[in-house]
């Protein structure tokens, strides 16, 4: 009797329905999973590996071969998954010496009577920026400033736009970020290049965002008072329970100085860890080693009198981007079985058929992340799927990685809270309670980000050609 898992048969190129039913089939188990049971998207996106592993066979492939693309597609993401591991551990660091609190605590000083939806937006970017997390700001800093602006009299619209958009700029920006650091790995370069590269459509996108709502903000409230009693209470609660000093933004003002002389991330990252350490038993009192040890395994618990507080600040730590690295790691088993199998080549040969310019390329990507949200409700697949399909086609074109990374974060990771059944957008009606209809027109940094990105793709800006070195490096699968 034959071993269909051992034996060696011929093999078959893949056709266009073999690609769709490992595709369809993903779609299909996620959407039910996550939308009808509510289910983490981790076991929904390994039924799909195991129905694309099927589909290999079907083409003559054996289990060795499978496995063998599963691992290589694993290893691809592998830098990536280290820094989401010491991110985490400096996570908890930043969280312990006290740097995370300072950030915040100046940057709710930010808040101004006549200008309340700008300053909710820079205090929801900054937070996030600390953070790294989007669902983290909006469930605390957003609840309080929509509280501010029900007191204001401010439609509950705009305020959910504006912390909305400053809290996806924030997460969007930060190199704690997962989807910051999921997007370069999809693409094949390195997290600071990837954020460097995003200054330029981000900072667009941004602009027209404060001017916006600092426009409409300004119609509204024209010298009245405005009652910031919750974000007094909230600095409060950061006073009584750290020591904040502006000595502590040192930590994150090494990392930004590792990124300025282009060190490797992972060790400009980790500076950054060590930086928090070291200070944290001087900055905070009664912190030991012992607590430095556990806060970079387990994360902070922040143990204060405000609650809204303690879901912020309790965070951090290897153990919770446990998470965000499985589910790396089962999307890439996903990634490695089409496209060892050539599935993805045929869908990306078909998608992009037409598509002739490098323009036109990254616009394809951006559809491709938008239409992800919307028919695999979940941000993270919406980056690492339309990532691996396309990382090698940009390769063949010439065009930098960064490229790539940029129009994945453009469209990925900011269109998910637009769409009601996302995982994001549930997220936001629930934790707001504010309905996508109301906040979506509102969230202007998000549906600004992935047209200002194509816009400045076709004038160049968002173009970039690889010198004949990086390549070379690009070929032989190093991150560029």
């Amino acid at each position: 009797m034959k071993n269909i898992f051992t034996e060696e048969r011929e093999i078959r190129s893949p056709k266009i329905v073999h690609a769709l039913i490992s595709l369809l089939g993903l779609v299909i188990v996620m959407s039910i999973g996550i939308i009808k049971f509510g289910a983490d998207p981790h076991i929904p996106m390994f039924i799909g590996v195991i129905i694309s592993a099927i589909v290999a066979m079907t083409l003559g492939y054996n289990w060795g071969q499978i496995e063998k693309f599963m691992v290589e597609g694993i290893s691809k993401a592998m830098q990536s998954l280290l820094i989401l591991a010491i991110v985490g551990m400096m996570i908890g660091t930043w969280l312990i010496s006290g740097t995370i609190p300072t950030m915040i605590y100046y940057g709710l000083k930010l808040l101004s009577p006549k200008f309340f939806l700008v300053a909710a937006l820079l205090i929801c970017s900054i937070t996030a920026l600390a953070t790294g997390t989007s669902w983290g700001t909006m469930g605390t800093m957003g609840l309080a400033l929509i509280g501010i602006g029900t007191g204001l009299g401010m439609p509950i619209g705009p305020t959910a736009g504006a912390v909305i958009s400053g809290a996806y700029f924030g997460d969007k920006m930060s190199p704690l970020s997962d989807t910051t650091n999921l997007a370069p790995a999809m693409a094949g370069t390195d997290v600071f290049t990837h954020v460097k590269y995003m200054l330029k459509a981000t900072g667009v996108a941004y602009g027209i965002a404060i001017i916006f709502f600092g426009i409409y903000g300004f119609m509204h409230v024209s010298g009245g008072n405005i009652d910031t009693s919750q974000a007094t209470v909230l600095m409060d609660g950061l006073r009584d329970t750290f020591n904040i000093n502006p000595l502590l933004l040192l930590p994150p003002l090494v990392v930004i100085l590792s990124i300025a002389l282009k060190v490797p991330a992972i060790p400009g990252i980790t500076l950054g860890l060590l930086t928090a350490a070291v200070m944290a038993p001087f900055a905070q009192s009664g912190v030991s080693f012992g607590d430095i040890l556990d806060v970079s395994m387990n994360g902070f618990v922040c143990e204060s009198e405000i609650e809204s507080l303690n879901d912020l600040l309790s965070t951090g730590g290897l153990m919770n981007m446990s998470s965000s690295i499985l589910m790396t790691m089962i999307a890439m088993m996903f990634g490695g079985i089409m496209e060892g199998t050539g599935q993805l080549a045929v869908i990306i040969n078909a998608l992009i058929s037409r598509v002739k310019s490098d323009a036109g390329l990254i616009g394809a990507t951006e559809v491709t992340c938008v239409l992800s949200n919307v028919v695999i409700p979940e941000q993270y697949v919406s980056i690492l799927l339309p990532g691996r399909m396309y990382a090698q086609t940009y390769r063949e074109r010439g065009l930098h990685p960064k490229c790539l990374s940029n129009a994945l974060e453009s469209a990925g990771t900011v269109t998910s809270c637009l769409v009601p059944w996302n995982t994001c957008g549930v997220f936001i009606g629930t934790t707001l309670g504010v309905t996508t209809a109301v906040y979506a027109p509102w969230a202007v940094f998000n549906y600004t980000m992935p047209v200002v990105c194509f816009l400045m793709a076709i004038i160049g800006v968002t173009v970039t050609k690889m010198t004949p070195e990086e390549q070379a490096k690009a070929d032989a699968g190093e991150l560029v």
